[in-house]
């Protein structure tokens, strides 16, 4: 995949969303609607943008990820799994099991994780930091974060958005998952964002909204992120949560952090596998 190819990427995100679920399912434990939400970010990343891989995994100027949306560990490790950081069938045996080092948020302990998240609100502040020092020593590296909508209410992500902007950080890229659901019911009841794009605009941002679950789409919004180099950029990827299981669990705040039951499970991989092959 050293050449960009939407559709085997795509492929791939079927492919990763049923590791996914074997995970959570073998486990007990997950947040499968941010998983399935987020994936085709992590995709497009890992596969298609970021020069990072197992050979270049403590080189500085390679580039650099932080999973500021830690609850999404599973699409997280997946996608790592699959990088060739660490091996398959070997995580969805252990993951958040006793003793593991497959928890439930990201383990720097673990090879190709940068720093342990989770606790919401930190990943862009120190991304903005990485960015800053990956400047001052004249790196080519670029620094990219993935949060979450319902993140957005931590004020340290304002705060981060305000330094980035002010140190004019173009080498620094952060995804909003924007699946308009968090635990507790729809972001706009929780906290709401009328109008994001200029909220992180007003920041000095430069802001691109895309649907986050179109690789193609994704594709082209990172590299016209890649063209601006005097102010950090937003993209506002707008998904589903749960996209890709189908009436079962798309678009519902109650999967934010569920377990299928035996009949959800089979529902959830036959669709996948249906669209799978229908790439």
């Amino acid at each position: 995949m050293s050449q960009f190819d939407a559709k085997a990427l795509e492929k791939l995100s079927y492919e990763l969303r049923q590791v996914v679920v074997e995970m959570i399912m073998k486990s007990g434990a997950g947040h499968i609607g941010g998983d399935f939400s987020v994936i085709d970010t992590l995709i497009t990343l890992y596969f298609d943008q970021m020069n990072i891989s197992v050979e270049n995994a403590d080189d500085p100027n390679r580039d650099y990820f932080v999973m500021s949306k830690g609850h999404a560990v599973e699409a997280y490790y997946a996608v790592l799994a699959k990088k060739g950081f660490f091996d398959t069938e070997t995580l969805i045996n252990e993951f958040s099991q006793f003793g593991s080092k497959f928890i439930g948020h990201p383990n720097n302990e673990l090879p190709g994780i940068e720093m342990n998240s989770g606790s919401l609100g930190h990943g862009l502040p120190v991304c903005v930091g990485m960015a800053l020092a990956n400047r001052m020593n004249n790196r080519p590296s670029r620094v990219y974060t993935v949060m979450g909508d319902g993140e957005l209410a931590e004020g340290s992500v304002w705060e981060g958005f305000m330094a980035a902007g002010h140190y004019k950080l173009g080498n620094l890229c952060a995804v909003v998952d924007r699946n308009h659901l968090q635990i507790s019911g729809t972001t706009e009841e929780v906290m709401t964002h009328d109008n994001l794009h200029a909220q992180v605009e007003s920041f000095g941002w430069n802001v691109i909204e895309v649907n986050g679950n179109d690789i193609q789409a994704l594709h082209d919004a990172f590299e016209s992120a890649k063209t601006v180099n005097d102010r950090p950029t937003c993209i506002i990827a707008n998904t589903i949560k749960g996209f890709g299981g189908g009436e079962t669990m798309e678009n519902k705040a109650a999967w934010h952090h569920h377990v299928p039951n035996e009949e959800e499970y089979k529902a959830i991989m036959a669709e996948i596998e249906r669209r799978k092959e229908n790439v």
